[in-house]
């Protein structure tokens, strides 16, 4: 948490003007308490063995399983999602997965008479963006830049920069932007609140 804090403070907007200067400080001392939440919930995570990027907001996610198998890189934004570690779970950096998304790392052998136990790790590569209530199950990799539309349930890979949408979710003929640059998390009120308004990757 201490390394998070000092960033945001070598990062903080310094305003030349008095009046937004006074009203920057207003925001963040507004922001104070849900600004310690967000780290504080990181912080935990970190502790229980998972490697949890700069700047990282887990809002009210669900986390099951052992917490070493999870990865996410700087500046992802997490909504009140699940995510199931029976295997590993790897989160790239820049990456929006929104609430009511599922990643699912295990199933059930449908071949098998014993109705078998297996499992396989995901992979989520940086600035990809899984919306509301999507669905991904075990052994996808979604590629950098790839976006994963409402609802859809993901059984196979996504190529970086497609955008796929539905069940089974297939890929549409256009493209997402490839020359991205943006940080989800610097659109949180309370980092925001240091940074500026801006959207912008940090240094």
């Amino acid at each position: 948490m201490l390394n998070d804090v000092l960033y945001l403070w070598r990062n903080r907007e310094r305003p030349a003007n008095p009046r937004r200067c006074v009203k920057v400080w207003v925001k963040r001392c507004y922001h104070i308490v849900n600004l310690y939440r967000l780290l504080l919930r990181s912080m935990l995570f970190r502790w229980r063995g998972a490697s949890i990027g700069r700047l990282v907001v887990l809002g009210k996610s669900r986390i099951e399983g052992k917490a070493t198998l999870l990865s996410i890189g700087e500046e992802s934004s997490l909504g009140s999602c699940k995510i199931a570690l029976h295997d590993r779970v790897t989160i790239g950096r820049q990456v929006t997965i929104n609430d009511g998304v599922i990643l699912l790392t295990a199933t059930h052998s449908l071949q098998d008479p014993g109705w078998s136990h297996k499992k396989a790790p995901i992979v989520i590569g940086d600035y990809a963006w899984i919306a509301t209530s999507a669905i991904v199950l075990p052994g996808v990799t979604i590629g950098r830049g790839a976006v994963v539309g409402a609802g859809a349930v993901v059984r196979r890979d996504v190529p970086n920069y497609t955008i796929v949408s539905g069940n089974p979710a297939t890929a549409h003929p256009s493209l997402r932007a490839t020359d991205l640059r943006y940080s989800p998390v610097l659109w949180n009120a309370p980092l925001e609140a240091w940074v500026g308004p801006t959207p912008r990757i940090l240094p």
